[in-house]
C-alpha cells in the first residue's frame, strides 16, 4: 500500500522537480539579457556606472511589477509556458534599450508567484518558497560566471543573446508537456510557436558573424575587415581607399594614413626632454605598436616594456599584416617585452626598475574602467617609477573639443607631483589632439626635434606644439580621484555635444 501512494506520488515530484530546472534555465537567461542590456549601453552610450545602474535598477523595479501582476491572473495558471515563450523572444528589442529592460523584468517578476501558485498543494509554503528561490539565485549566479568568461569572449553579444533566447523557447516547449492535463488542447498550438521561434533563433546563431558585419559596415564609413569581441573590448578594423582603421568599441583609435602625426607627438618631445638620451622605456598602452614603433627608432634604447591589458590586442598587431607593416614589426625587437595585465595594478607589483621615459597611450577616458589610468593615484604611481631627469608623455584628448577633459589631465598629474607642460597637435583624422610632457621638477619645453627618421616632426613643428591658443588655455577643474572620477564626467558631457 504505502509502495504504490509512493508510486503515485512520483509523478507530481517528478514535475516539480523539472520545474525547478525551468526555474534554474529561466534565471540564468534572464540575468544574461540583463548583463547584455547593461554591456550594450556601456559599448554604445559610454559611463558603464551610469548604465549598469540603470539597466538594474529598472530591472528590479520591473520585477516588482511583475509579482504585483500576478496576483491578477486567477485561472488557466498553466500559460505560464506562455509566458517563457514570450520570455525568449524579447531579445529582439534590444535596440529599445530600457524598454527591454523592463519588459524582461515583469516577465521574470510574474514567473516566481505563477510558479510557486502552480506547485501550491504539493508541499509546505516554507518549503516551495525556498526551493524556488534557491534555484533562482543558483540560475543568476551561473549567468554571472558564464557571462564574462564564456559567453561574450566565446560568442558575442548577438549570438549570446540569441542562445539565451533559444533556451527560454526549449523552457516553453518543455513546459507544455510538464503542465499537459493543465493546458488540454492549448498545448499543440504553444508547442508550434515554440518549435518556431527556436528554429528562428537557431537561423540567428548560425548567422550571427552576417549580421553583425552587415551591421557594423552599417555603422563605419569603410568596409570590415577585421573584426573580434575580447573579453576587455570589441576590436574592429575597416580598410577604405585611404588606409586602414582601428577602432576599440566602436571609438576611432588611429588611422594609417595620418596616424605618424599622432605617434610622433607623442613620443619623440619625451624622448628628447628627457637630461639623457634614454636607455630603458615604459609603455603603458600603445596595443597597436605604434608608439613602440617610434620609441625603437631612437639608437640608445637598451630595454623596452610595454604594459596593454588585452593580450587579443597585442597578438594582432603581430599577425595582423597591414598592422605589423604599419608598426615594422616593433613587437619581434628582441630589446622589447610585453606583459599583458592592468597598468595599475603593474606599476604597483612591479617596482624595481625606474625607466628613463615613460609613454602612457590609453584610450580616451570614456569610461571609469580607463578613468582609474588617470587618476592621481596612477601618475603617483607613474612618477615613483620615473628615473631622475626622465620624462613622461601622455595622450590626453583634445583641448579643443574637450576642455575641461584636457586640463583635468593636467592639473591632476600636477597634484601627483609632476611638473607638466601641455601640447597639442592636429591629428585630420582627430582634430586637435592635446598631450601632457611631464617631469620631476620643472623645465623648459623642448625645442629640437631628434635626429631620427621622422615624416611629420621638426625643430618648427615641435616648438609650436607648446604655444595654446585661447581657445585652449586652462578652465578651472577638478582633480581626477579614484573616488570621484571627475574626468570621467567632463569627458561624457563634452564630447556628447558633438555626436
Amino acid at each position: 500500500m504505502e509502495e504504490s501512494n509512493a508510486r503515485a506520488d512520483d509523478p507530481p515530484r517528478l514535475r516539480a522537480t523539472a520545474l525547478y530546472v525551468n526555474v534554474f534555465i529561466v534565471a540564468i537567461c534572464g540575468l544574461v539579457y540583463e548583463l547584455l542590456a547593461g554591456t550594450l549601453g556601456s559599448y554604445l552610450l559610454g559611463d558603464s556606472v551610469t548604465q549598469f545602474s540603470l539597466v538594474i535598477g529598472l530591472y528590479l523595479s520591473a520585477m516588482g511589477v511583475g509579482a504585483w501582476l500576478s496576483r491578477r491572473i486567477e485561472r488557466d495558471l498553466a500559460r505560464a509556458p506562455v509566458l517563457f515563450l514570450a520570455f525568449g523572444t524579447v531579445v529582439h528589442f534590444q535596440v529599445v534599450l530600457l524598454a527591454f529592460v523592463v519588459s524582461i523584468g515583469v516577465l521574470v517578476g510574474l514567473e516566481l508567484p505563477l510558479l510557486m501558485r502552480l506547485l501550491e498543494g504539493q508541499l509546505e509554503l516554507k518549503d516551495l518558497v525556498s526551493r524556488v528561490l534557491t534555484f533562482d539565485y543558483l540560475g543568476a549566479l551561473a549567468a554571472a560566471v558564464m557571462f564574462p568568461l564564456v559567453l561574450v569572449p566565446k560568442l558575442g553579444l548577438v549570438r549570446s543573446s540569441l542562445v539565451a533566447g533559444t533556451a527560454n523557447a526549449a523552457v516553453a516547449l518543455w513546459g507544455t508537456w510538464l503542465l499537459a492535463e493543465r493546458l488540454g488542447t492549448r498545448a499543440a498550438g504553444i508547442r508550434v510557436r515554440a518549435i518556431a521561434v527556436m528554429a528562428i533563433m537557431l537561423v540567428g546563431v548560425a548567422l550571427a558573424d552576417r549580421f553583425t558585419t552587415w551591421a557594423e559596415d552599417e555603422m563605419y564609413a569603410d568596409p570590415v575587415v577585421f573584426a573580434d569581441n575580447t573579453p576587455y573590448q570589441r576590436i574592429v578594423v575597416t580598410r577604405g581607399r585611404s588606409g586602414f582603421q582601428l577602432f576599440l568599441n566602436g571609438n576611432l583609435q588611429f588611422a594609417s594614413a595620418d596616424e605618424y602625426r599622432y605617434h610622433e607627438s607623442l613620443v619623440h618631445p619625451a624622448m628628447v626632454a628627457a637630461d639623457a638620451p634614454p636607455r630603458s622605456v615604459l609603455i603603458l598602452g600603445g596595443g597597436d605598436g605604434l608608439a613602440l614603433r617610434e620609441v625603437l627608432a631612437h639608437p640608445s634604447i637598451e630595454r623596452v616594456q610595454l604594459v596593454d591589458l588585452d593580450p587579443a590586442m597585442t597578438s594582432l598587431s603581430r599577425s595582423f599584416p597591414p598592422l605589423a607593416a604599419l608598426n615594422r614589426h616593433a613587437f619581434d625587437d628582441h630589446r622589447v617585452t610585453v606583459t599583458n595585465d592592468d597598468a595599475l595594478v603593474w606599476l604597483d607589483e612591479h617596482g624595481e626598475s625606474l625607466w628613463d621615459v615613460v609613454i602612457v597611450d590609453f584610450p580616451d577616458p570614456n569610461n571609469f574602467a580607463l578613468g582609474k589610468l588617470y587618476t592621481k593615484l596612477f601618475y603617483r604611481r607613474v612618477l615613483a617609477r620615473l628615473a631622475p631627469g626622465g620624462a613622461v608623455a601622455v595622450q590626453a584628448t583634445s583641448p579643443l573639443f574637450a576642455r575641461k577633459s584636457y586640463w583635468c589631465i593636467v592639473e591632476t598629474m600636477r597634484a601627483a607631483g609632476f611638473a607638466v607642460q601641455p601640447y597639442h597637435v592636429t591629428v585630420p583624422s582627430f582634430g586637435v589632439w592635446g598631450y601632457a610632457l611631464a617631469k620631476r621638477a620643472a623645465f623648459e619645453p623642448p625645442r629640437h626635434a631628434p635626429a631620427v627618421a621622422l615624416r611629420y616632426l621638426n625643430d618648427a613643428a615641435l616648438s609650436s606644439m607648446f604655444s595654446m591658443p585661447g581657445d585652449m588655455t586652462p578652465v578651472p577643474v577638478e582633480i581626477n580621484q579614484l573616488d570621484n572620477q571627475a574626468l570621467v564626467r567632463y569627458y561624457e558631457r563634452e564630447w556628447r555635444r558633438w555626436e
